[in-house]
């Protein structure tokens, strides 16, 4: 069988002066930013997708004005062999075969970072995988393959910013009476992280304003008249698709929170993946700087206590407002 032609392939043809050396360099960054394979000099061919012709069509105007010129058409092959041909520009193995070479030499180093330096490699790496996947546009074997290897060298990070992090249970989350959990002593690991110091904030804030709390050197040591959380075998911990805070929230009926299921999400997104959260990342930089600088876990929750309390005031007031509107 042969391969199936497409209908129409983006051709950029342009054109700039060669006194305009910073705009050549700022436009042939774009345009492989843009996924754009050279079929010569000043010709660049693309698929035909969503969104893609405007893009090719912007980066035209802007040739234009920096006194250059620039023809957007669509291009159809005559033959099987002109499109597979023109596919094969697009074969992405080598680039995800230098990533997953990056990463294993990343990885030689990893135990030398400091928690701040672990956070931003891993954002780094992360947006460069997914910026070639997003130019990606014929995945392949390599594409998958470097998928897997991508998971597997992140957990190594997550492992060294949040060692013992708790392995995913099954069951359903009983709701429970909030009285019957006041003035206890709630165990967690030391060295706190995102969904540690989160579930701490929310145990003080909404279900036990008289917490005690002690900070482990390994779950083992979890006495037994002690409410445990976030590690594996504690009372409260990741069920199914939740982490320990969502689990929380469920357990104690305050999941009909707007603010604090907003809240969920950034540590849910931080802590074991998913959909990107615009908050999250800030939230990471600020909980990781405050870890560097403080090595005492209950002056640490002081700390990002505050800012969790703000953030949960910031969303509950757009809570109020969407509620407001949605009356009005």
């Amino acid at each position: 069988m042969g391969v199936e032609i497409r209908a129409n392939w983006l051709l950029l043809v342009i054109s700039l002066p060669t006194s305009s050396a910073t705009g050549r360099m700022r436009i042939w960054r774009a345009l492989k930013a843009l996924g754009c394979e050279a079929l010569r000099d000043g010709a660049y061919l693309q698929p035909a997708g969503p969104g893609r012709a405007e893009a090719l069509r912007e980066l035209g105007d802007e040739c234009e004005r920096e006194g250059g010129s620039a023809w957007l058409m669509t291009v159809t092959p005559d033959s099987t062999d002109d499109d597979a041909a023109y596919r094969q520009l697009f074969d992405r193995s080598e680039q995800y075969a230098e990533l997953r070479s990056s990463w294993r030499r990343e990885n030689r180093g990893l135990r030398s970072l400091s928690m701040t330096e672990l956070t931003r490699l891993k954002r780094r790496l992360e947006k460069e995988f997914d910026a070639l996947r997003a130019i990606d546009f014929f995945p392949s074997d390599a594409s998958a393959e470097a998928k897997v290897a991508w998971v597997d060298f992140s957990k190594r990070i997550d492992a060294l910013l949040s060692p013992d992090e708790p392995h995913e249970t099954a069951g359903q989350v009983p709701r429970l009476d909030n009285s019957k959990y006041r003035g206890r002593t709630w165990v967690t690991r030391r060295r706190l992280w995102v969904d540690r110091v989160a579930s701490a904030w929310l145990i003080r804030r909404f279900i036990d304003p008289e917490a005690k709390f002690r900070w482990l050197a390994k779950p083992s040591d979890c006495p037994k008249s002690a409410l445990g959380f976030d590690f594996d075998g504690a009372t409260f911990t990741h069920v199914g698709d939740r982490i320990t805070f969502e689990t929380l929230l469920a357990s104690f009926g305050l999941d009909d929170d707007l603010a604090l299921a907003r809240l969920g999400t950034i540590v849910h997104a931080l802590d074991v993946g998913g959909e990107p959260v615009p908050e999250a990342i800030g939230f990471e930089a600020v909980m990781a700087g405050a870890r560097e600088r403080i090595a005492d876990d209950d002056v640490l929750l002081a700390e990002m206590s505050n800012v969790l309390d703000s953030l949960y005031a910031h969303f509950e007031r757009n809570a109020q407002r969407s509620a407001a509107k949605g009356n009005s």
